[in-house]
């Protein structure tokens, strides 16, 4: 059996992941049914807190609650005993929580089938293999928006960010593509784009007012992206005419992080960042407490050696429960 925490509290990809002996998700939880601590039974279990999960188990000890004999019986005592600021759907692919700490929001899993190609990115530790292969048709099976203009290229850049400032922390932004554009391109065609509308996310605005007039690829503007003094949880992290013509925002954006004053304390030296040709990556420190949050950059030529893992990321960004 697999658990998985999606958490900002941990871990360079804001997760936490632990495997168990246990046939079942039934079989867990009756393991834990009559724990002396059930705080820190759940802790020792799963490697830490998990907020919440600790109700339904001191409740099984304050009121006598019989350990559940079947799936039947354990969905009843969730339903009535698990505490939850969200939602739990149990099913037979076991039990999957969203909630929320008044501060972030928060999702875990027990699942019985691991092997799911869905829960390949779930799964997966820093950093995400570099490999690629030839580009090839790519369908992502999940919502994406579309940035315009298109390139001349056959290949599609695809942007996943795990981004997040303010209490809706998880799945709040659908992927982004660059149709016709591949990832050693892409440096060129942000120079060259001319954003419209407010279609762009902020970090896209920033990323490409950091890239710089002789820039080849895109790793020196992410380095710069690190050195941004916002992109903390209680800054706002851009200014408003990002989406002017580049030679301005590029100037103008260098003068902000020419100050070198981050928020709160958040510290750039802590943020990881890998960029291979055709998949670029970085979890940006963003404090002490919520941790990191994750950028990926990717093109349909590492898609073709990762296609399971490509989808399964994509996925991630767009909603909480890998099942849905």
């Amino acid at each position: 059996m697999l658990f998985v925490y999606r958490t900002h509290y941990e871990g360079p990809l804001s997760k936490r992941v632990r495997r168990f002996p246990d046939l079942t998700v039934l079989d867990w939880f009756r393991r834990g049914w009559d724990a002396d601590d059930a705080w820190e039974w759940v802790a020792d279990e799963l490697g830490g807190r998990v907020y919440g999960l600790s109700s339904v188990f001191e409740a099984a000890r304050e009121h006598g609650l019989p350990r559940p004999e079947t799936t039947d019986e354990l969905r009843a005592l969730l339903d009535e005993h698990l505490y939850v600021e969200g939602e739990v759907r149990r099913d037979g692919r076991g039990v999957r929580a969203r909630t929320d700490d008044d501060e972030v929001e928060l999702a875990y899993f027990f699942v019985e089938e691991e092997d799911d190609d869905r829960l390949a990115y779930h799964l997966q530790e820093w950093p995400l293999p570099g490999d690629a292969g030839a580009p090839a048709p790519f369908d992502p099976a999940c919502d994406v928006t579309t940035l315009p203009p298109r390139g001349t290229g056959e290949a599609t850049t695809y942007a996943v960010l795990l981004t997040h400032y303010d209490g809706e922390t998880l799945a709040r932004m659908a992927p982004f593509a660059f149709p016709g554009v591949d990832l050693p391109a892409l440096a060129g065609h942000l120079r060259a784009a001319t954003p419209g509308d407010d279609t762009w996310p902020p970090e896209l605005l920033v990323l490409r007012a950091l890239v710089a007039p002789g820039d080849t690829t895109v790793e020196p503007a992410l380095r710069r992206c690190n050195q941004w003094p916002g992109f903390s949880l209680n800054e706002e992290p851009w200014p408003a005419n990002m989406p002017g013509p580049h030679a301005e925002v590029h100037r103008e954006a260098l003068e902000l992080i020419a100050v070198g004053d981050s928020t709160g304390d958040r510290s750039p030296d802590g943020t990881l960042l890998r960029v291979d040709e055709h998949l670029a990556q970085m979890a940006m420190h963003t404090n002490e407490t919520f941790g990191f949050q994750q950028w990926f950059l990717f093109d349909t030529a590492w898609v073709a050696a990762h296609p399971v893992l490509a989808r399964s990321l994509l996925r991630y960004a767009g909603h909480w429960d890998p099942f849905d």
